[in-house]
């Protein structure tokens, strides 16, 4: 029998799934293409700075929440399509050409910081670790097991002490050395943590499954009770999702409709329908929050080590950064020590062919003059090399690439230098101690893993217990259709076969096929239990102390870490203090040889001297000059590293980890302890045509008389150690 209702109802769904499906690739088609633009776009409108650029804009870092997902509006097909992540930009961001001038790079210790900032590609790299973070949050809230973030320091930036050629160049890519919250490896392979083990967690997103299906079968016929042709439409649907508290609902509703020429079937079409409504309810395994909300938990502490991981990169970066300036300076002063000797080695060397020339002096007094203009020569020569290779790493570190070629060509002139305080201020170690034990980002990694280590201990006991659930369910059925002209019965009522008569049935249409379902005309209710013991359970038994065993050994773990830090800190305060006296000694080693220097000076203008009590003269005051610079800069990396240990680095530099995040510093650090330099042009002094540097004073006196590195150049006299007498550090 034709059913004009079904067939206009079937008609409808099929063509507003075809409407929608249309609708939804028309605007995915639009947002990508729109997506794909926009990269581009935002290529093409980087200007160039020019030498003129008073306020440069850099590229901002889009930081997006992947914790939340794409909605089904306004395109419905939204969540299915993938979203895509623009590609890096490569290009250096404009404060770099704001400080190009002349084909030199001007940077202060605060642009240097400023640009590593936006530049430098460790922080780069690991800002993409605080969005991986927030995929595993949308992750945990579907229900699926996390898939663990990198919390190590990316260290790929040579130079400073860190990098490749000061020490061990970093951990991979995206950060992942062996920190709090990482798995180990070990002689048999991947070390798998009990971190996040716990009952199975049923999918919180719901999940809606269908079956549509059109089946034609012809058979052939080898018995007066069959029919050759039946037809098959079947539309089968099902609803599950899972609750944070351990339920898990199932709806499914299941239609066939049948058409057939058997004479033994009463129905043609025949309509069946079945709508089931089950509710299953942990109540020992997988009940409550604390079993089933474990990811979530996991996930979002996860994100705050990703928060903490990135304020520790900022710290390491800024700190090698920092060394890196200060070796840049001590390259330059280093330099310029070795100028200034080779030019008073030249100038002694003149000298000395001038009085051998007229008798006054042996010939053997030339052959040292010219040894001592050789071996300057080639200390000056080992202290450009070292220059250039500060510069180059220097701008490597401030820099995302160095194709540019009027970058790759300028040298790095650093504007600041070092700048002791009057007096060493002195303060209790159990203060530093303290400030350590709130501010190192290690320590805040530490106590966060111990937390997830905590949340994953209570679910693995969770999972020790057996599994009883509790099942409820209501099944309707339905069944409906119009009577078969085949029937036997209705072709001959009188037929023995329908029992002497014959009634015709009534048609039952659809909608009361479906009202079958719920007006309990063919129900089946029913409510149980669901018991599964496993015998000894050995293996929940070694999960649940595995997990306690790894709980005990992260607390151990967290004390070692602030036993370190304890120790970090004193000898960080040591530090400090022994270098404040070495450049004290410096500073009074280089007042005496400046005055030996005069004497023999004078000794030698009257004729009570020789060249070489004045060269070996001049030699001692080279050194101590170079001590003195080497001192400064070892004391201003010591204070460094005082502020990175105590977690104190960012905060007194004034930097905002939002400016590292976005890679847009709105707010200019300022470093303490640093003073602009007022001889700049020292430090770009170039060598004559001869080899020998230009002298930067009289010929008469070649030697400097106050040292431009010195933050107290007035001094000529031996100075006193302008510091008060640092205290023995108290016990902690």
């Amino acid at each position: 029998m034709h059913l004009p209702r079904l067939t206009s109802a079937v008609r409808l769904f099929f063509f507003f799934l075809l409407i929608t499906v249309f609708t939804g690739l028309t605007l995915a088609q639009d947002t990508s293409s729109t997506a794909s633009q926009q990269p581009a776009t935002s290529s093409q409108s980087i200007p160039t700075a020019p030498h003129t650029v008073q306020a440069p804009q850099p590229q901002r870092f889009a930081l997006k929440d992947y914790a939340k997902p794409s909605s089904h509006f306004p395109n419905p097909i939204a969540p299915y399509l993938a979203r895509t992540v623009p590609p890096p930009d490569l290009s250096n961001t404009p404060r770099i050409e704001s400080l190009m001038r002349d084909g030199k790079l001007y940077i202060s210790i605060d642009d240097a910081v400023a640009l590593a900032l936006e530049n430098n590609l460790d922080i780069a790299i690991q800002r993409y670790n605080l969005n991986i973070a927030d995929t595993d949050i949308l992750r945990a809230k579907a229900g699926a097991s996390i898939l663990g973030i990198n919390s190590g320091v990316v260290q790929g930036t040579p130079g400073g002490g860190v990098g490749g050629l000061g020490g061990q160049v970093g951990s991979g890519q995206g950060g992942t050395t062996v920190a709090s919250g990482g798995a180990g490896t070990g002689a048999g392979g991947l070390v798998v943590s009990t971190l996040g083990s716990g009952p199975q967690i049923t999918s919180f997103d719901p999940i809606l499954s269908g079956t549509l299906s059109l089946d034609r079968l012809r058979t052939i016929c080898t018995s007066p009770f069959c029919g050759n042709n039946q037809n098959t439409a079947t539309m089968n649907f099902s609803y599950a999702q899972g609750f944070h508290w351990g339920t898990n609902l199932l709806v499914g509703f299941n239609n066939t409709r049948i058409t057939s020429n058997s004479p033994f079937t009463i129905y043609s079409p025949t309509l069946n329908s079945n709508l089931k409504f089950q509710l299953t309810q942990h109540l020992l395994q997988g009940f409550g929050f604390v079993p089933n909300d474990r990811f979530i938990r996991i996930s979002k502490n996860n994100r705050e080590i990703s928060d903490v991981a990135f304020r520790l990169q900022v710290t390491t970066t800024v700190d090698q950064i920092e060394n890196m300036y200060w070796d840049l300076v001590f390259a330059y002063e280093n330099a310029r020590v070795a100028r200034e000797s080779l030019a008073f080695a030249q100038k002694t060397l003149n000298d000395t062919q001038k009085q051998v020339q007229i008798g006054t002096l042996a010939p053997i007094e030339v052959v040292r003059a010219q040894s001592t203009v050789a071996s300057d020569q080639q200390v000056l020569t080992v202290a450009l090399t070292n220059l250039q290779l500060q510069q180059l790493l220097m701008k490597n570190a401030l820099s995302r690439t160095l194709v540019d070629p009027r970058l790759a060509d300028a040298e790095v002139i650093p504007t600041s230098t070092m700048q002791l305080p009057p007096t060493e201020a002195i303060t209790p170690t159990q203060d530093l101690v303290n400030d350590a034990l709130d501010h190192r980002p290690e320590l805040s990694q530490a106590r966060i893993n111990l937390s997830n280590t905590e949340i994953s201990n209570k679910s693995v006991r969770n999972a020790l217990r057996p599994s009883l659930d509790l099942f409820a369910y209501y099944t309707g059925t339905g069944t409906g259709g119009s009577q078969n002209g085949s029937y036997i019965c209705a072709a001959d009522p009188t037929s023995s076969f329908c029992g002497g008569g014959f009634t015709p049935v009534p048609e039952v249409s659809y909608g009361s096929t479906l009202n079958q379902l719920v007006n309990s005309t063919a129900p089946d209710k029913g409510i149980g239990l669901t018991l599964n013991i496993p015998i000894r359970n050995r293996a929940a038994q070694a999960t649940q102390i595995r997990s306690e065993l790894e709980y005990r050994q992260a607390q151990m773990r967290v004390q070692q870490l602030e036993n370190q830090i304890r120790i970090e800190v004193r000898n960080a305060q040591f530090a400090v203090q022994q270098n404040r006296a070495s450049v004290s000694s410096a500073q009074a080693a280089v007042a005496l040889a400046q005055q030996s220097l005069d004497a023999e000076q004078k000794k030698y203008a009257l004729g009570a001297s020789t060249s070489t009590l004045v060269l070996q003269n001049q030699t001692a005051l080279t050194q101590a000059e170079t001590t003195l610079v080497s001192a400064m800069a070892a004391y201003e990396k010591s204070r460094l590293e005082l502020d990175r240990s105590t977690g104190l680095l960012l905060d007194h530099a004034g930097i905002q980890v939002q400016d590292a995040e976005k890679g847009e510093v709105t707010h200019m650090p300022t470093i303490p302890y640093t003073a602009p330099r007022k001889d700049i042009e020292l430090l770009t002094a170039q060598p004559t045509a001869t080899g020998a540097p230009a002298p930067t004073q009289p010929a008469a006196q070649p030697q400097p008389e106050t040292q431009p590195a010195q933050p107290q150049p007035e001094q000529t006299q031996p100075p006193q150690p302008q510091m008060t007498q640092p205290q023995s550090p108290q016990a902690n």
